[in-house]
């Protein structure tokens, strides 16, 4: 392998291990709750709060990454993501009532995962100069991150099967891993250019929003809707499986795995097959936006496992599908420069969709399994409508305009 692509490698291990250190501990959350005497709200919380801090920090960690290096942000960031793990673990350890603890443990994580996973988009824009090379290398990290997602739920429930905290004990080696593949395989693109005055940048940031607006909120409004729905749909399926059908522990974890292989292969193929047109870009994004709604709608009318199963399988390939074709549009609609600040505020939504999933969907699972996926369905037409009318590409060009 050349050295551009190890150095995707290494990049595309951020994705996988922040996504394992906080995915995997969705299969694990009714055990805590049982372990640590708490609610399905509280436990909700221990996702919830990790992606808050995220939200708030990860638009700063974009603007530092841009004005100071990508490595100089992602390796102090996983350093903090480790460490948060280690205290949650410990605390579950040692400490009686450790819930309190956990939860300030996971916000520094959460403050450490804000200059990880988010810097490496542009980090992947950074490395290449063709368009297709982007797209495809999106792709391998939208895959890295699915994958993830993926193996969490099997690995999450092995771990806890040994002692329930262990997961949080896994993310300080998890981060150190990435930490060594980032110091030894990935150097920061070199240039010339002294970075332009701050006033200069955050002017050329406004007239990106003044220019663009349109389509980015739009981008960035989908992002937010696809991780609540996957995190929300998530937890309910994890609480559902043992509580109704009595599945726990490693078969739980390869039940969750099976809607997200779906995606994280819909991701891979999605990267392969999109090349640099936009149109296609947008019209991946609806398809997939599409696909999911169609799947998740009849859900609300039945609770066959089999059913389920078949209808979120097809619901998984169409977020897989969306996903990276936002992460395209995105990253390759907007110069180097400014680059990271633009895909932070991206990234920001997709973290406050993982913090409003989980709570809203423990509070929607009180009522009936039918307004929990009428309300997926719901939020999920709403992703197709703003997609088609919000997300508008001009015939001759391939660069989004409002």
């Amino acid at each position: 392998m050349n050295k551009k692509t190890w150095s995707l490698a290494a990049i595309a291990s951020i994705p996988l291990m922040m996504t394992l250190g906080n995915s995997m501990l969705i299969p694990v959350l009714p055990v805590m709750e049982r372990e640590l005497n708490i609610t399905p709200l509280q436990s909700s919380f221990i996702i919830t709060v990790y992606s808050i801090v995220a939200v708030v920090f990860i638009p700063i960690a974009g603007i530092l990454s841009d004005r100071i290096g990508r490595k100089m942000v992602i390796i102090p960031s996983l350093c903090l993501a480790g460490i948060g793990g280690l205290i949650s673990g410990l605390a579950a350890w040692l400490i009686p009532n450790p819930y309190t603890i956990i939860i300030i443990a996971r916000l520094l994580q959460g403050l450490g995962a804000a200059g990880a996973f988010p810097i490496v988009l542009p980090l992947v824009g950074d490395l290449y100069n063709s368009e297709k090379q982007i797209s495809h290398g999106l792709g391998i990290v939208e895959t890295s991150n699915t994958f993830g997602k993926v193996l969490s739920p099997v690995l999450g429930a092995v771990l806890a099967t040994i002692v329930w905290f262990l997961p949080f004990l896994a993310i300080p080696v998890l981060s150190l891993i990435s930490i060594i593949a980032m110091i030894f395989l990935v150097k920061n693109p070199t240039t010339k250019e002294k970075p332009v005055k701050i006033s200069v940048f955050f002017h050329a940031v406004k007239q990106i929003f003044i220019r663009e607006g349109r389509w980015l909120i739009a981008v960035y409004a989908i992002g937010c809707i696809t991780m609540t729905i996957l995190f929300g749909v998530l937890f309910y399926l994890s609480s559902l499986l043992e509580n109704q059908y009595g599945i726990a522990d490693i078969p739980k974890g390869f039940v969750l795995a099976i809607p997200l292989a779906s995606l994280c292969l819909a991701s891979y193929l999605t990267g392969l097959v999109l090349g640099q047109d936009k149109q296609h870009m947008k019209w991946a994004a609806f398809a997939g936006m599409l696909l999911f709604t169609i799947a998740s709608f009849p859900i609300s009318f039945f609770t066959n496992i089999y059913a389920l199963l078949i209808a979120l399988l097809i619901g998984g390939a169409g977020i897989g599908v969306t996903l990276p074709a936002l992460d395209a549009l995105i990253t390759e609609s907007i110069e180097k420069e400014e680059r990271g600040t633009i895909t932070s505020f991206y990234s920001s939504m997709r973290f406050a969709g993982v913090a409003i999933g989980p709570p809203l969907f423990a509070l929607l699972m009180r009522h009936s399994h039918q307004l929990v996926f009428g309300s997926a369905a719901a939020l999920g037409a709403v992703g197709v409508l703003v997609i088609f009318f919000f997300i508008r590409i001009p015939a001759k060009s391939n660069n989004p305009s409002p």
